[in-house]
């Protein structure tokens, strides 16, 4: 799976979202994040939002200081007015849902979008909740054990790459 081209089609799929009607977008953290300044750029948008959804997660006694670390290097900040804005979230990878409701927790405590979207550059399925995206990059198959994750190099360039499952 090449996170480059997901990217490319996201930014397609993006540049045909900008002709319906206007939105902002709001990239999750980590990955989404990363996702969400590069389409800023490449769409020539004056800005993004960040969520960061650590405080809102269901496992967050299990996850304790990782979920600490990632709150305080990358914050939520979202430099426009949530209530009545069609939101479209950015993540990297859809799993269980947990991560989006978790996000949709963090949204809706700055105010009332109008319309949420969401899109993944890939979907691994085994949702836990009722979750889809309206844009999904590509459906993968991942090993329960393992975990896709997204990474940049220097040059802002995305992969994807399997770690095992360390809980």
């Amino acid at each position: 799976m090449n996170a480059e081209l997901l990217y490319e089609k996201m930014l397609d799929a993006m540049r045909k979202r900008a002709q319906q009607s206007p939105f902002e977008i709001a990239g999750l953290a980590i990955g989404g994040a990363w996702i969400a300044e590069r389409l800023a750029s490449d769409l020539g948008l004056s800005r993004y939002g960040v969520i960061n959804v650590a405080f809102h997660r269901d496992d967050y006694a299990e996850k304790g200081m990782t979920a600490l670390r990632t709150a305080s290097t990358m914050t939520t900040d979202l430099p426009f007015d949530v209530n009545g804005t069609n939101v479209i979230l950015i993540d990297d990878v859809l799993f269980t849902g947990r991560t989006v409701r978790a996000a949709l927790n963090e949204l809706f405590d700055f105010g009332r979008p109008a319309k949420v979207e969401l899109m993944v550059l890939a979907d691994r399925g085994h949702r836990e909740l009722p979750v889809s995206a309206n844009f999904v990059g590509e459906t993968v198959q991942v090993a329960d054990e393992q975990i896709l994750v997204l990474q940049k190099d220097g040059a802002g360039k995305l992969s994807f790459v399997l770690e095992e499952r360390t809980e």
